[in-house]
C-alpha cells in the first residue's frame, strides 16, 4: 500500500469491517420488516432524528470539501467557511418553512412536487435534468476528487484502484436500501470527524513546532492569526486599483457584502430545500423527527470548518515559510487543492490510516446518498410514471438497484481519464459553477409554489428557463453587451484578463429578475389556482425543544461572525 504501514492498514479495515458489518445487520434487519418501494428509497418512518442530521452531513461533506475547500482556505482563508456557517442558518429556514410544506402534501421527490403544484412538464423537465446533474456533475467530481485525495496519500498510481474501490463500497451500502445509508451514516460521520480533527491537530501541531513552540494546538492556531491575519476576514474586502489578482481572484470566489445578499442564500436555500439528495433523508418521517435532524445537521455544519478549512490556512502559513514546498507546488507550479493531502502525508503511522478511512466515509457516503436519489427519481418519477405505471413495489426496487450500478458506471467511466475536466477547474469551484446556473430558476420555482399562491405552471416554465438563460448572460456575456460596470453589478478581470462578476453575484441577478418574470406571468393568467397548495400558520409553529435548537445555532453563528467579520 506504498506510503501504508500495518497499522494504518489494520486501522483502515477495522473501519470499512464495521461499516458493512453493520449495513448488514440493518439490511437483514429491514428484510423483516415488510416495507416496500417508500421504505427502500424513503426509510419511511424508521430513521431517528440524529440517524436524519448525521446522514445530512455525511452526505454533504465529502471530497469537495476536504479537498477543495481546503485548498480554498489556502487561497482565501476563513472566508470559504460562510458556506458552513451559513448553512446553518438556512437549515433552519428548511426546518421551519420547507419542511412542513412537504410534508403536508405527501411530498416524497422533488419531481413530484413540481408535478403536484405545476404541471407534469415541468417535473418531467427537471427530473431528466436532475438525473444528469447527479450523475455527470456531482457523482463524478465526488469519484475524482476522492481517489485523487486517497492515492495522493498512498501512492498515485493507486488512482484507478481507489476509484474502482470507492465505487464498489458505494454501490454496497446504496443496495441496500435508504434506511442502511442513513444508519451506516451515523458511523461514516463519526469516523469523518474523528479522522478529521486528527488531521487539523496534526496541521496545527506542525505549525507550533515550526516556530519553535512545541507541539501546542492552540499555540498554533494562534500562530495562524499572527502571522496571516487576513486568512481570518469573513469579509473579502472589494477589490480596488493597488488591488493583486490573488485579492481579486478571492473577491470573484466571495464578492464580500454581495455575497450576503442574495448568491449564498440561493446557493444553499436551493441545495438544503429543493434538492432530492438531501431532502430525502427527512421526506420519509414525522414532522418533529424531520425538524429536529434538520437542525441538528445545521448545529454539526458550525463545526465542519475546523476539519475541512482549518488544515489548508496551516497549509498556507507553512508553505509560506518554507515547508510543504514539493507537496504544494509540485514541478515548481502551486496546486491549492494539494493542501489537505499534503498534511495528511505527514500524519504519523495509525494516524494516516484514520484519516483515510474518515476520507473514505465521507466519499462514500456521498456517493451513496447520491445514487440512491438518482435510483429514487428515475424510479418514482420517470419509470413509475412513463414506462411502467403497474410496476410492483419489488420491481421498482430492482429497477431502483440496476439504476444505482448503471449510474455508478458511467460516473467511472467518466472519471476514468477525467473527461469533464475537473481537475483543471478546481474540485468546489466545479460543482459550484456548474449547478449554480441553474439554481436561481428552480429556487425560484419552489419558493414562489410555496408561498404565493397565483404562481402558474407557465410561470414556472418561464422560470427554468429564463434562470438558466440569465444565469448564463451575466456569467459569460454580460460584460460584453453590457460593458464591465453597469448600476446592477461591477466586474473584475480574472486570471485570463477576462472581464468577469462575481458568480454568487450572478445567481443573485439571475434569480431577481427570474422572480419578476414568474411574477409578470402569474398575473397574467387566473386570480385563482387550484393547484396552490393550502398553508396556514399553525404548520410553522415550533415545539420548545425546537426552538432551543434554533436560539442555540443563532447564537453560535453570531458569536462567529463578531469574532471574524474583518
Amino acid at each position: 500500500m506504498g506510503k501504508f504501514a500495518s497499522i494504518d492498514i489494520i486501522i483502515f479495515l477495522i473501519y470499512f469491517v464495521v461499516v458493512a458489518a453493520y449495513g448488514i445487520y440493518i439490511y437483514r434487519k429491514k428484510k423483516s420488516d415488510s416495507g416496500g418501494s417508500k421504505d427502500y428509497f424513503l426509510a419511511e418512518g424508521s430513521l431517528t432524528w440524529w440517524a436524519i442530521g448525521a446522514s445530512l452531513i455525511a452526505s454533504n461533506i465529502s471530497a469537495e470539501q476536504f479537498i477543495g475547500m481546503s485548498g480554498n482556505g489556502f487561497t482565501v482563508g476563513v472566508a470559504i467557511a460562510a458556506y458552513e456557517w451559513m448553512a446553518a442558518v438556512a437549515l433552519i429556514v428548511i426546518a421551519v418553512w420547507f419542511i412542513p410544506i412537504y410534508l403536508k402534501n405527501k411530498i416524497f421527490t422533488m419531481p413530484q412536487f413540481l408535478k403536484t403544484r405545476y404541471n407534469e412538464t415541468t417535473a418531467l423537465i427537471m427530473a431528466v435534468f436532475w438525473l444528469f446533474l447527479y450523475v455527470f456533475v456531482n457523482l463524478t467530481s465526488i469519484l475524482y476528487l476522492g481517489s485523487i485525495a486517497i492515492s495522493n496519500l498512498i501512492g498515485e498510481e493507486y488512482f484507478h484502484i481507489v476509484m474502482t474501490a470507492l465505487a464498489v463500497f458505494a454501490v454496497v451500502i446504496t443496495l441496500g436500501g435508504m434506511k442502511v445509508i442513513g444508519f451506516t451514516d451515523v458511523i461514516q460521520v463519526v469516523v469523518l470527524i474523528v479522522g478529521g480533527l486528527a488531521t487539523t491537530y496534526i496541521a496545527l501541531t506542525m505549525v507550533s513546532e515550526h516556530f519553535g513552540m512545541g507541539k501546542n494546538v492552540l499555540a498554533g492556531f494562534n500562530k495562524l492569526m499572527e502571522v496571516s491575519p487576513d486568512h481570518f476576514k469573513l469579509l473579502v474586502p472589494k477589490p480596488t486599483e493597488y488591488s493583486t489578482q490573488e485579492q481579486i481572484n478571492n473577491y470573484l470566489a466571495l464578492p464580500g457584502y454581495g455575497m450576503y445578499v442574495a448568491g449564498i442564500w440561493i446557493v444553499h436555500l436551493n441545495y438544503w430545500g429543493c434538492n432530492q439528495y438531501i431532502t430525502q433523508r427527512a421526506l420519509g418521517a414525522n414532522l418533529q423527527t424531520a425538524r429536529k435532524g434538520i437542525l441538528f445537521a445545521g448545529f454539526l455544519k458550525l463545526f465542519m470548518p475546523i476539519i475541512v478549512m482549518l488544515p489548508g490556512i496551516a497549509a498556507y502559513v507553512l508553505y509560506q515559510n518554507g515547508v510543504l514546498q514539493n507537496e504544494m507546488a509540485p514541478g515548481g507550479k502551486l496546486v491549492p487543492d494539494n493542501a489537505y493531502s499534503a498534511i495528511l502525508g505527514f500524519l504519523p503511522n495509525g494516524l494516516k490510516g484514520l484519516s483515510v478511512a474518515a476520507l473514505t466515509a465521507a466519499i462514500v457516503a456521498s456517493l451513496a446518498g447520491k445514487a440512491n436519489s438518482i435510483a429514487t427519481i428515475f424510479t418514482m418519477d420517470i419509470y413509475n410514471k412513463y414506462i411502467n405505471k403497474t410496476a410492483s413495489e419489488k420491481k421498482q426496487v430492482n429497477i431502483g438497484k440496476m439504476v444505482i450500478i448503471v449510474s455508478i458506471i458511467v460516473a467511472i467511466i467518466f472519471t476514468w481519464k477525467d473527461s469533464l475536466g475537473i481537475g483543471g477547474a478546481g474540485g468546489f469551484t466545479f460543482i459550484q459553477k456548474y449547478t449554480g446556473f441553474i439554481s436561481p430558476g428552480v429556487f425560484a420555482m419552489f419558493l414562489l409554489g410555496m408561498f404565493w399562491k397565483r404562481t402558474t405552471g407557465a410561470a414556472a416554465i418561464v422560470g427554468l428557463l429564463s434562470g438558466f438563460l440569465l444565469s448564463v448572460f451575466f456569467n459569460q456575456f454580460a460584460t460584453t453587451v453590457l460593458g464591465p460596470e453597469t448600476w446592477i453589478y461591477t466586474a473584475y478581470k480574472n486570471a485570463d484578463g477576462i472581464y468577469e462578476i462575481p458568480f454568487l453575484n450572478c445567481m443573485g441577478l439571475a434569480f431577481v429578475f427570474t422572480v419578476i418574470l414568474m411574477i409578470l406571468v402569474s398575473l397574467a393568467g387566473p386570480k385563482i389556482n387550484t393547484k396552490a397548495f393550502q398553508i396556514d400558520k399553525a404548520m410553522f409553529k415550533v415545539e420548545p425543544t425546537i426552538l432551543v435548537m434554533i436560539v442555540i445555532t443563532l447564537l453560535l453563528v453570531s458569536a462567529i461572525y463578531i469574532r471574524f467579520w474583518s
